[in-house]
């Protein structure tokens, strides 16, 4: 279970095991901020309910009416948060045109070009750990979207999932490349490790798709959010792979991106003109719902990228300080 950071956080984690005396009201929820430590660590804390769970947390939980309602009031506050830094715009051709613009050469600002430039094994370290969140359940919330797409969009997405998961092999299963990685670089590959060096802006990036996932009327916005991140994985991945063989890192660190190079190229494809092609198709109101995915993908990309930056190049640690901790620190590479 997460250490709390505040006492939003702090009363779901004491509901979740057994103190049923301090969860927050919806009034005490809305009057955080949506994007900070307390509310984003209280949003990953109940959706974990719905995935792997918590070994010291009785199951019934996850669909326990008094913590749904905490988990309501947080989501629409998060949503309308994000909503409000979105433009609203229903042109799809536009939002996914933007997607597909890279800068000439290695001189775009973003996480990976850094770390291309850089290659310093460290920094891919602290990345590999953050993302963990996201990588060892990858692929997981995008499923709940499968029962409610149909025709092509559905089949389409079935088809890109099947590779997410291996293509029927356990070892393919793209969060066990992942993992491999991890081991690669000397990080504990134990599920949810780093949740409590990870900053509310790498939480924000995975609560947001199991938002998205978890219901019915956002599934424009998980098709959005699905289509951004194979649309720009590709060249994302290709530079992560290049940093890793500049930094030293072993064969299965670089395999995890080598795969995504190649498969994603492929998934942008399929995900633009089957998967959005096809929701379109039959559900033409939910256009907006797909631009708001994608922008919202990208303004929480950017805060994420931001905090990343800012600290390696202050050269401090990107990873989220304990209070009372010793400032955080990853296993030795040896260890």
């Amino acid at each position: 279970m997460p250490r709390p950071r505040g006492e939003l956080s702090a009363g779901v984690v004491a509901y979740l095991t057994g103190d049923r005396t301090r969860l927050p009201s919806a009034d005490e929820v809305r009057r955080a901020d949506p994007f900070g430590e307390d509310v984003q660590l209280l949003l990953y804390v109940v959706y974990e309910t719905h995935y792997r769970g918590f070994a010291t947390v009785d199951e019934d939980l996850e669909w326990d009416p008094s913590l749904l309602a905490v988990r309501a009031a947080a989501e629409q506050h998060f949503l309308a948060a994000v909503r409000e830094e979105t433009s609203g715009d229903a042109d799809v051709a536009q939002a996914v045109g933007s997607l597909l613009v890279e800068p000439v050469g290695d001189d775009g600002t973003s996480v990976t070009h850094h770390l291309l430039r850089e290659a310093r094994l460290d920094q891919l370290r602290e990345y590999a750990a953050l993302r963990s969140l996201y990588h060892l359940k990858e692929a997981d919330p995008h499923l709940w979207v499968v029962p409610r797409l149909r025709g092509r969009a559905k089949a389409a997405m079935v088809a890109i999932e099947y590779d997410e998961f291996g293509a029927g092999r356990a070892e393919a299963v793209h969060a066990h490349l992942f993992a491999e990685l991890m081991a690669d670089l000397g990080l504990d590959t134990t599920y949810g490790t780093y949740v409590d060096v990870a900053p509310a802006e790498l939480l924000a990036t995975v609560n947001m798709m199991s938002l998205f996932g978890l219901h019915r009327s956002l599934r424009g916005a998980l098709v959005g959010h699905f289509a951004a991140v194979e649309i720009t994985s590709s060249p994302g991945s290709r530079r992560l792979a290049q940093a890793l063989r500049r930094a030293g890192a072993g064969a299965a660190a670089q395999r995890f991106y080598d795969e995504h190079v190649e498969a994603d190229a492929v998934h942008e494809q399929v995900v633009r003109h089957e998967v959005i092609g096809g929701l379109l198709e039959d559900e033409p109101w939910l256009a907006a719902d797909i631009v708001l995915g994608i922008e919202a993908t990208g303004l929480l990309e950017d805060r994420l990228a931001a905090h990343l930056l800012a600290a390696w190049r202050d050269g401090r640690t990107a990873l989220r300080e304990l209070p009372g901790a010793p400032a955080p620190t990853l296993p030795a590479l040896d260890s």
